[in-house]
């Protein structure tokens, strides 16, 4: 043990903000982890508003659709969408623009992250608002719907509102997901802060520093974020009960 506290205390230096050390590289990732992970989820919490409408109240031909789509994005694995994916998306947008004569262009691995992970947030998405929507009481939906309220009005001033505390707590553990699926992103080498990491463990060989500071600033995250949730969560359910009362 005192061997093992001695390596450690020997490099805790390699995590200085400054050279040597690889503390703002750690950091340069973790931010870039957060921009994908915030990308990704507000790209799927879009997706899984349409997709969540789509399976209640569209036509049938959308509902299949939205369940083909759903059913393969939770069937299979997610390291496996995202190589698909990430691969798939980048060739294509390469083949439309040498169609039209453009050279092909390197796209940015934030946008590619964001949009790789979006597609697998929002079948997530769409199944927690789906089940929160039909949570909200259905009087208030006749009454809005009796008074004559378009639909778009409707979703916007009652639906919307009061589904909000029923898929918070889902949504809430989406984005943790998020947090940590940006993980996946260094299979493709994307410097997100698993990479980051990787990268400075293989350099100085201080794996177990390296990956132990990582775990922290992972948890920091996650417990930033659940309080942060837990506040929306808390605010969305006391507004819930003074309408209700």
């Amino acid at each position: 043990m005192q061997i093992l506290g001695a390596i450690q205390a020997s490099t805790l230096p390699l995590l200085a903000l400054s050279p040597p050390g690889w503390g703002a590289t750690l950091l340069l990732g973790l931010w870039n982890s957060v921009q994908i992970a915030f990308g990704a989820f507000a790209l799927g919490l879009t997706i899984g508003i349409f997709g969540a409408y789509g399976k209640l109240y569209g036509s049938p031909v959308v509902k299949d659709l939205l369940a083909i789509y759903t059913t393969i994005v939770r069937a299979v694995p997610e390291l496996v969408l995202i190589l698909i994916l990430y691969f798939a998306v980048t060739d294509a947008v390469n083949q439309v623009l040498l169609s039209f004569g453009h050279d092909r262009i390197q796209i940015s691995g934030i946008a590619a992250g964001i949009a790789v992970l979006g597609v697998v947030q929002g079948a997530y998405s769409t199944e927690v608002l789906r089940g929160a929507i039909l949570a909200v009481p259905a009087g208030q939906i006749e009454a809005a719907r009796a008074m004559g309220m378009p639909a778009v009005l409707l979703a916007r001033r009652i639906t919307l509102p009061l589904m909000m505390s029923f898929a918070i707590p889902g949504l809430a553990n989406l984005w943790l997901v998020a947090t940590k699926d940006t993980a996946l992103l260094a299979v493709v080498g994307f410097a997100e802060l698993t990479q980051a990491t990787r990268q400075a463990a293989s350099t100085t060989k201080a794996f177990f520093t390296f990956f132990a500071a990582a775990g922290v600033l992972y948890l920091l995250l996650s417990i930033v974020s659940t309080l942060i949730f837990s506040r929306i969560e808390a605010w969305a359910r006391k507004g819930q009960r003074r309408m209700g009362g």
